[in-house]
C-alpha cells in the first residue's frame, strides 16, 4: 500500500446538519444550539482528510440528489478531492442531523437519501487507473445496490494488485446486517478500520471484552486491523496478535462528528506515503484530534 499513486476513495456524500447543545435535550420545548448545515459523509470526510494529511491526488465516487450536486462538489474540489458524483434522478443527497452533547459525542439520525443507492452500473474501470489504493466506505454494505457497487470495485482492485481498506462505519448497522454477512462480503481486504464497538461486534466478542482481543481475532481475518479507541487512542493487530498501541493526541474536544473518518483520512494518506503501520496510525490520530476541536466532519 506504499509509492506512488492515487487515493480512490468510494463512499458516501451526504449533508449533515449538526447541532451542538450544551444542555441536555428538553423534551417537547426548546434547547438553545448552535446549528449548521456542512457537507460530510463518511466516505467523502475521509477523502478530504487524506487530501488535506499529503496524498498527492484524492478521487472520490459517490452519488448525491441534484438539488445540491453542485455545492457538494466544489466543497470537495476546494477540499482538494476530485469528484466523480453521480447525479440521482429519484432521491435527494442524504441527510444526516447531528446531535452533539457538552461531552462532544454525537447521536446521528440518517436518511441515506441517493448516497447507498450507488450501483454497478456507477463503477468504470478508469477510476483505477494511476490508483495505489481502494477505500470502501462501510456505508456501502448496508444496501443491496451499493453493497453490489463494492464487490465489484473490490474485485476490480484485487485483480489489478491495488490494496483495499474498509472501515465498517456504523455498529447499528452492523447489527441490522448482521457481522457475519459483513465479515464475508469483505473478504479479501487488506485494511480493517474499525472503532471498539465495531470490533468487538464483528469479532462475535460481548461488550466487556477486551477490544485488543476483537483486535486480534479479527486480525486473523484481515492481514492489518487497525481500531480506534477515541481518547484512548489506537490499537494496531497483524497475524492474530496486537502489534502496537498509539496514544491518541490531546485536543479540547468540541465534536466528534467525523473523527473516525479523519482518522482513516490521515492513516491512508501516511501509509501511501509509505508509513508503517504505527506511523500511519499516528498520523491519523493527529487528524482526528484536530477533527474534534470543529463542529462538522471536513478539515
Amino acid at each position: 500500500m506504499t509509492g506512488p499513486g492515487a487515493l480512490l476513495v468510494v463512499g458516501d456524500v451526504v449533508t449533515d446538519v449538526v447541532a451542538i447543545h450544551p444542555e441536555p435535550l428538553a423534551p417537547a420545548t426548546d434547547t438553545v444550539a448552535r446549528i449548521r448545515t456542512l457537507p460530510g459523509g463518511a466516505g467523502a470526510n475521509a477523502a478530504c482528510w487524506a487530501a488535506r494529511t499529503g496524498t498527492a491526488e484524492v478521487r472520490l465516487l459517490a452519488r448525491v440528489g441534484a438539488e445540491s450536486a453542485r455545492w457538494h462538489e466544489r466543497a470537495l474540489v476546494d477540499a482538494g478531492v476530485r469528484p466523480r458524483l453521480v447525479i440521482d434522478a429519484r432521491e435527494p443527497t442524504g441527510t444526516v442531523v447531528a446531535l452533539v452533547g457538552k461531552d462532544a459525542e454525537r447521536t446521528f439520525l440518517t436518511d441515506s437519501g441517493a448516497s447507498l443507492r450507488l450501483c454497478p452500473a456507477d463503477w468504470t474501470p478508469s477510476l483505477l487507473d494511476g490508483a495505489a489504493h481502494l477505500h470502501l466506505s462501510g456505508y456501502l454494505f448496508f444496501a443491496d445496490s451499493s453493497r453490489d457497487l463494492a464487490m465489484v470495485a473490490l474485485r476490480a482492485a484485487r485483480t489489478r494488485g491495488v490494496s483495499v481498506s474498509v472501515d465498517p462505519a456504523s455498529a447499528g448497522f452492523l447489527v441490522g446486517l448482521g457481522p457475519q454477512r459483513f465479515l464475508d462480503a469483505v473478504t479479501g481486504v487488506d485494511v480493517l478500520l474499525p472503532n471498539e464497538d465495531e470490533a468487538r461486534l464483528l469479532a462475535g466478542l460481548p461488550e466487556p471484552t477486551g477490544v485488543a482481543r476483537a483486535a486480534a481475532e479479527l486480525s486473523r481475518r484481515v492481514p492489518l486491523v487497525v481500531v480506534t479507541r477515541g481518547a484512548a487512542g489506537a490499537l494496531i493487530a497483524e497475524r492474530g496478535r496486537i502489534t502496537a498501541e498509539v496514544e491518541a493526541e490531546p485536543a479540547l474536544a468540541v465534536d466528534s462528528t467525523g473523527a473516525g473518518d479523519a482518522f482513516t483520512g490521515g492513516f491512508l494518506a501516511a501509509r501511501l506515503e509509505g508509513a508503517d503501520p504505527a506511523e500511519a496510525a499516528r498520523a491519523g490520530c493527529r487528524a482526528a484530534a484536530l477533527a474534534v476541536t470543529r463542529q462538522g466532519g471536513r478539515p
